[in-house]
């Protein structure tokens, strides 16, 4: 048996498409500035990612194709040729701020590749789920928490470390 350990997903390729356009400033001024000025209508929206989807280790027994599965409740289970998922796997969670009580648009990506420190290997994450409603919205705080879990394919023959970006995108509509 052999062990694939997964490192966790960096997550900063994070867009935020609500975000107005940062302006420039003029030099001739004579008073500068270096606040960021938005109209009220692009209030700015951010989003953090608290804990990255983190497989951490898989127990893989021969050369078969197998499955870990990653839930956003935090349930995970083995398929095919892994045997094991570490008990420290990790769900990914992610905090949205912004204008109180609004609606706001989040696109997860169905599929990631995932690729090994040392080059040469790749793996894919595929069914990425989230906790969240259908129409999400902003509490009276203006946050949004949610949740993400995906599941990765691996073979047999793919011990090593891999990394990989979970692209967010976050927008009013």
């Amino acid at each position: 048996m052999g062990a694939l350990k997964l490192l966790p997903m960096a997550l900063a390729a994070a867009t935020l498409a609500a975000a107005s356009p940062a302006l420039g400033q003029c030099r001739l001024c004579d008073k500068p500035t270096t606040a960021l000025t938005q109209s009220s209508e692009d209030a700015g929206l951010e989003l953090q990612i608290q804990t990255n989807l983190d497989f951490d280790r898989l127990i893989v027994g021969g050369s078969g194709q197998g499955a870990a599965l990653v839930r956003p409740d935090s349930s995970t289970a083995a398929q095919g040729a892994v045997g094991m998922i570490s008990p420290r796997a990790m769900v990914g969670s992610a905090l949205i701020h912004g204008e109180s009580g609004k609606v706001v648009r989040v696109e997860l990506p169905r599929r990631i590749d995932l690729y090994s420190t040392s080059g040469d290997g790749r793996i894919t994450v595929d069914d990425v789920t989230s906790d969240l409603p259908s129409l999400p919205r902003l509490d009276s705080a203006g946050n949004l928490t949610f949740h993400f879990g995906g599941r990765v394919t691996v073979t047999g023959d793919a011990d090593g470390d891999y990394r990989g970006d979970l692209p967010i995108t976050i927008e009013y509509p």
